[in-house]
């Protein structure tokens, strides 16, 4: 049956990547923040992102196995890109509606913007047995994971802010 609903494994994994990204991104694009300031509402996407990643250990181990290959699965899919567009959107919009209200600086390209966000939350949870073994931190444990989302987010919050 497998062959005959996918053609073959490569693409049922093809199928799983591209679900899971598209239930990520409709996840975040759904996320109401046009109610809130433009910092408030960055901080509660980057809140929202991160805490995927924890709630979402599957995610992580699928995301750290395409990596291991290159790239090579996602690199076929045809719906990828439109799974991220949305997600970006979000992250524009905020970017723009931040600088219309001097909250942010302008020229903030939002993909960078938004592989960084998510850079910052996925080393942290997709990395947190090496880094327990070897500073004895576990980021697991809800204070610490609170006390680093916190730094990061004030260090996205002075980059927006500055003005380089």
């Amino acid at each position: 049956m497998l062959y005959y609903y996918f053609g073959s494994k490569e693409l049922l994994y093809v199928a799983v990547l591209e679900a899971m990204y598209a239930d990520y991104a409709k996840k975040e694009s759904e996320l109401d923040l046009s109610g809130l300031q433009p910092r408030e509402a960055m901080a509660t996407l980057a809140r929202s992102i991160w805490a995927h990643f924890w709630d979402n250990p599957e995610w992580l181990g699928l995301i750290n196995n395409e990596n291991l290959h290159q790239g090579r699965y996602l690199k076929t899919s045809q719906k990828l890109s439109e799974t991220i567009s949305p997600v970006v959107d979000v992250v524009r919009s905020i970017l723009e509606r931040g600088a219309d209200a001097r909250q942010f600086r302008r020229g903030i390209d939002p993909l960078d913007f938004y592989v960084t966000l998510v850079g910052m939350g996925y080393y942290i949870a997709s990395n947190r047995f090496t880094i327990n073994a070897f500073t004895g931190r576990d980021y697991a444990h809800w204070a610490d994971r609170k006390k680093i989302c916190e730094m990061h987010l004030e260090i996205l919050d002075a980059y927006l802010r500055s003005t380089m």
